[in-house]
């Protein structure tokens, strides 16, 4: 092993992260010959094959499991110490990697924007996942910071809250529960519900919300993501509970209906957040401050007329 290079090692995390080598050139922007030639020459290096390849299948060898392992604790030594030595050079330069809870993709650009008209030397790259997968990625290391609603417990992490989360349900426009204008929650029992995949921030509201209300919806379609979850309802296959960051352009536009039912908008937090055991960069220092500052000023301006009532908690 004590030849195998840092790029092998980059590349090798990244086709055992994908479990493919024609999305892992595409994220390191090499060819898939390239990459397929680098985890060669790393299992030439290591005496064992670090990958089983059956047709399009690609998964990890047991070999390859443990030398995961390591290469992530090696990369992610390797930039603390580019975090360490920018600091030294008090430089704001550098790549800052941010992961993003699927529903944060909404807003969190037009905050970069903002962020990046100040650090303009920066590059910048998002990590987009739900919150299972954004507490992987904290875990192995892969972004700097966070932008996610609930905290992961399982995690050693600094988690600051900077602005409200509000979550409310939708109908398609010509729903019948839109002609009362306060709804019960008894009264969505009749009509089922479409609901974000497992593992979603999003589904952990909506199950929480029913729990406290000892109350079973009926589900009758679970998909992955936000924009499926619009969709199916705007097509009236069902009700939905969603992000109220989510619904800008529908709402402003008459696609969807917001439904006012007793007990909503249930309003979380969102935070930003960094594991303990990692030393922000410059970079990454200078975000998190940026976001603790202007985060809650920023979604009050975009969001604040979509929500004119009194959140219910």
């Amino acid at each position: 092993m004590r030849n195998a290079t840092f790029r092998q090692l980059r590349v090798f995390a990244e086709v055992a992260k994908h479990l493919s080598f024609a999305r892992a050139a595409e994220s390191l922007h090499l060819t898939p010959p390239a990459v397929t030639m680098q985890i060669k020459e790393l299992e030439g290096h290591v005496g064992l094959p670090l990958f089983e390849r059956q047709g399009r299948r690609v998964s990890l060898t047991t070999a390859g499991e443990y030398m995961l392992v390591y290469a992530r604790k090696v990369l992610a030594t390797l930039k603390d110490a580019e975090d360490a030595a920018a600091r030294l050079q008090r430089l704001e330069a550098g790549t800052l990697t941010i992961g993003l809870l699927s529903t944060a993709k909404y807003f969190v650009p037009a905050l970069l924007a903002e962020f990046t008209r100040e650090h303009a030397g920066l590059d910048v790259r998002l990590a987009i996942g739900n919150r299972e997968q954004l507490v992987q990625m904290l875990h192995n290391a892969e972004v700097d910071i966070a932008i996610m609603g609930r905290p992961p417990n399982e995690l050693n992490v600094r988690a600051e809250p900077f602005g409200a989360h509000p979550h409310v349900f939708v109908a398609p426009t010509d729903h019948p529960l839109l002609r009362i204008g306060h709804p019960t929650v008894q009264s969505l029992l009749p009509y089922g519900f479409i609901a974000r995949e497992h593992g979603s921030g999003t589904r952990a509201v909506f199950n929480s919300f029913f729990e406290r209300h000892r109350l079973e919806p009926r589900i009758v379609m679970e998909l992955p993501g936000n924009e499926a979850v619009k969709q199916a309802v705007m097509a009236g296959l069902g009700l939905g509970l969603l992000s109220l960051h989510t619904l800008r352009v529908e709402l402003q536009h008459g696609l969807i209906a917001r439904l006012d039912v007793e007990g909503t908008p249930v309003v979380r937090a969102w935070h930003v957040v960094h594991t303990l055991a990692k030393l922000l960069s410059p970079a990454a220092e200078a975000f998190r401050y940026f976001v603790l500052e202007q985060g809650e000023r920023f979604l009050a301006e975009r969001y604040g007329a979509l929500l004119p009532l009194e959140p219910a908690g």
